[in-house]
This record gives structure tokens, sequence and C-alpha cells, in this order.
């Protein structure tokens, strides 16, 4: 019997110690073991993304990339940027001469960067961790090695990516046992992610960079046609940085992203926009999912043509977060029509895994780790387990634009992990899965939960819309009526068949301590405390 992922409903839990929400139970579980056995929030988070790499396969990996924000309790947000980098060899006229023109295809080997996950976990270890990374990781080795049970909403997303699974050998014969996704309820093992869990809790990044491993991979990926040497394996063992986080106030607070070279500029800048109009409850549910669409497509329009490696786009917070700009593009939409986005100043320009945790001590950690599109690159290295992400493919391939490939350069990145604070503290950790869906997210779940009043699990079950690629995406759920309104001011309306993104959030009561969390139901996770 199918899971409607849309009418499901839950309680939203509370705990007056510590908390963890993820999208997948066993990495919830995983999570909460290790708070109860005196480990903190960056901890629990390490054991749980570790599960959620072996029993949700398509949606993250250690062959990924990963975005944190990390907030001691009553201090400064600190943010980790765990994105990798282009080869050294890899530049336009390179990939052009390779007989790519417009886009990097998913699949192709100039999609893999190399991963920046596992150095991020362990500068994350490193900086705030207590417990050593064979405890941690104990877990999610258990499942890789010894099976875990395919859950319904993986079985569902994995289901709808075996076709092209199925064009890469390796990949295949591991994800498709039999010749098949595996059903709810299947065991599934992945035993060389096993091996290399045990090889990282040994020896740290050097595990996964250097030495054999990095070799076979690098072998690997060059056997495909791709650019990698071990040179630029090793040098991705320092990949993470930890970076100032940028920010807007919204509603009361100031809402946490982390910089460029991700998008979470996009979801300030959708917020800013939307702080230009009341958002409250006299808002009708067709004039309020136009206004989030209307902002969405100009946040959007100049998310693609500026947000790059923040190296190649100086001054571009500033920019965009400005009065000037702001007010200019909300000064733009139009309540009775949908129009086309265009940059502020008019120059011509032509799938993932999210937690949050609060320990025992008040730190919270907002977590977001991804390959990309649903199993990344589908390009599985067969002697190392090892399968790597596509977020290559957000390069383009125009000389002078600022997201143009180029040697050791880090791509636009849509993962982005929020937080929100008040009065200079955190008070929730929050994120939204959904590849390019999370910026709009990430507006649309706060605006739900600062303007209208909504719970945590109030604004994640709300029904969604997503204006992308020319249309408005739209969940069953919205009313027949704000469809019509919809449609007469010009959207082209897509009713979606599968959810719309997922999303996790633990929020703290200054007042009490204590900790209510959401976790969506689109997804097969929940939220546990003590």
């Amino acid at each position: 019997m199918d899971f409607d992922f849309f009418s499901a409903r839950r309680p939203a839990p509370i705990a007056t110690e510590a908390m963890i929400a993820t999208s997948h139970p066993l990495a919830t579980a995983a999570g909460l073991k290790i708070l109860t056995a005196g480990g903190n929030a960056v901890d629990a988070a390490i054991a749980a993304v570790a599960v959620q790499c072996v029993v949700d396969p398509l949606m993250t990996g250690i062959g990924g990339d990963c975005f944190a924000l990390y907030a001691p309790k009553g201090g400064k947000v600190t943010a980790l940027n765990g994105s990798g980098r282009a080869p050294a060899a890899a530049t336009v006229a390179a990939l052009q001469a390779a007989g790519l023109s417009d886009e990097i295809p998913q699949t192709s080997p100039h999609a893999v960067t190399v991963p920046g996950a596992i150095s991020a976990w362990c500068a994350l270890h490193e900086a705030h961790g207590s417990l050593p990374l064979e405890q941690l990781f104990a877990s999610a080795i258990h499942y890789a090695e010894d099976g875990y049970p395919v859950t319904p909403r993986v079985a569902m997303d994995w289901a709808g990516a075996a076709s092209l699974v199925a064009q890469d050998p390796h990949a295949s014969a591991l994800f498709l046992p039999g010749g098949a996704a595996p059903k709810v309820g299947q065991r599934h093992a992945q035993p060389l992610l096993g091996a290399r869990l045990r090889e990282i809790a040994e020896k740290g990044a050097a595990g996964f960079y250097e030495g054999d491993t990095a070799a076979s991979m690098v072998a690997h990926l060059r056997s495909l046609g791709g650019l990698h040497t071990e040179e630029d394996f090793h040098a991705g063992k320092d990949a993470a940085i930890w970076v100032d986080p940028i920010s807007t106030p919204y509603g009361g607070h100031d809402v946490v992203e982390c910089p460029p070279n991700g998008q979470g500029l996009a979801a300030l800048l959708i917020l800013r926009i939307l702080s230009k109009f009341d958002m409250g409850d006299g808002l009708s549910e067709a004039d309020r999912i136009h206004l989030h669409a209307e902002a969405t497509k100009l946040a959007y329009h100049h998310r693609d043509a500026l947000i790059a490696d923040p190296a190649d786009c100086p001054g571009v917070v500033d920019q965009l977060l400005s009065d000037e700009v702001v007010d200019a593009l909300a000064a733009r939409i139009d309540m009775t029509r949908a129009l086309p986005p265009a940059l502020w100043d008019e120059p011509e320009h032509r799938d993932t895994i999210y937690l949050c945790v609060v320990d025992g001590d008040g730190n919270a950690l907002s977590f977001i780790n991804s390959i990309f599109h649903g199993f990344g690159s589908t390009r599985l290295d067969p002697n190392t387990g090892v399968l790597f992400h596509s977020r290559g493919a957000s390069f383009r391939l125009i000389d002078g634009h600022p997201n143009a490939i180029a040697p050791m350069k880090r791509p636009m990145h849509t993962i982005i992990p929020g937080m929100l604070c008040k009065d200079g503290a955190a008070v929730m950790p929050f994120g939204v899965m959904g590849g390019q869906y999370q910026a709009a997210g990430h507006a649309a779940f706060l605006s739900g939960v600062l303007d209208l009043g909504q719970s945590l699990q109030e604004a994640m079950d709300a029904p969604r819309s997503f204006a992308f690629g020319g249309e408005l995406q739209i969940e069953p759920g919205v009313s027949q009526e704000a469809r019509d309104s919809l449609e007469a001011r010009g959207h082209k309306l897509s009713l979606q068949s599968s959810p719309i993104g997922g999303s996790q959030a633990i929020r703290i009561t200054p007042e009490t301590g204590f900790l209510t969390s959401g976790s969506d139901t689109r997804k097969d996770g929940c939220a546990l405390g003590y």
C-alpha cells in the first residue's frame, strides 16, 4: 500500500534537555543514542549524517558536499563551508574541447568536484566534537555492513531514479539488486561504504583524500574522462573552511545563512522582498502564493546570474540586500499578474538531507549534506564504494560568468542550512531539503512561523508552491479557488505528484528552556528528544 505523504500528520515532540530532527528514523535514533551517551550536538549530527549516507543513498553520501551553521549557547553563529573544488585542470575551454557546450550533464565526470563532506565532518569534529569518530560511526558501519530496511519515501525516490542508475554498471550492481530498486522493508547493505567509514574513523580526512582510496577514486574518474588528479584530492582534505555567516532581519528575528557560494543569499533576498508587504493572516491563499512566487522568481534570477565562488562575486551580499535593490525589486511585483523576472540594474545575461540538533548544553547545529541530484552523478567507484555527487553540474560554461567553471573553484550551491536568532542568540536551527526549492522553502517556512504564528509542524505541513523553470509547481492541498485565481494572473500551474521538499527544525524557548520540533511528513524522518 502506498503511503500518502501529502495528508500524513504527526504531533510535534517537546523535550527538556536535548533534541535531534532528521529526515530518516534510523539517523534520528543514531543521533539520539549519541546525545544520551554524553555526546554534544556536533557528535550527534555526525553520527546521524553517517547513518543517512548509508540508509538514504540517493540523497546523500560521503562523496558529496556539506554546509553547517554552529551556535554555542548564547554565542555567535559560525558557518562552515564544506563544498569541494573543481579539478586544477578544469576550465571552460577544457570542457568545451571534451565536447560539452551549454551545460555539464548530471552523469558527466566533469560534474564531480572533489567531495567536501568528509573534510567538513572532520573540521567540525576537530573544532567542537567530544567523542571519537569510531563511536560516532558505529551505527552507520553496522547498517552498511549488516544491512538496513528501506523506508517508504526512500523506496519511492529510489524507484524514480532507477532508470538513470541503470546506466552505470557499478551503481546498478549496488543499488539495483536483482535489476530493480529495493521495495519498502527490503534489506540493503553497502559493505564497502562501511569499510570507508572505518578508514575515516582511523585516519581522519586523510583516510578519504589520500592513500589507496583517493588513488582509486581518481583512477575511476579519469577512466570516465575526468580531469581529476591525486593532488586535487590531497588538497581536498583541507577544503572545508570556517566563514562568517550572512543575515537579514525578518519578523523581529535575525535569519542567518551561509554566504556564497551557497544560495542562502537568495533566501535572504526573498525574505527582504516579502518584508515590503503585509504577510499577515489578512492575505488570501492566492495572494500569499503569488507574492512568494514573484519574490522567488526575482531572487533566483539574481542567484543564477550573480552568485558563485565568493572570490568571483565580491560585494554581491551587500548589493543584493541593500534597500536600493530590495525596493526596486519589490516595486516590480504586480499583485494582479505574473511577470518575468529581471535583474535590478538590467544588464544582459543569458537532492539532499538536512538535520538539526540542540544538545543538553544549549549548543545548536544546523547541518546539510548532499550529492545534489538523486544518486548524484550515478558514478560509483567499484573499488571503494564511493558514489560521487553531481555538484559540478551547477557550473556555467560561459566565459566571464561569475559561476563559470575554473581551476580549484567552488560551484554555486543549492544546499543551505538556516538558523533563526533573537537578541543575538540562536533560537531555531532549521532547514529545507529539495534541491532548487531550498531558498524558497526557507522563506515560506519562516513566513508561516513568524507572519502567521504557526507551529513548526503546521508551517511544514502547509501545502507548498514553487515558482521555478517557467511554471508554478503546487501541491494538491492548494485550494481550487486559489488555483483559479493564480491561473487568472498568468501563472502556469503544475500539480505535483510527489511532495515538494522536506524540512526539519528545533525551536528553543528561552523562557522555559524547552525544545519543540517539527519534522516534515513528506519524509520518513522524525524528531526525538529527552
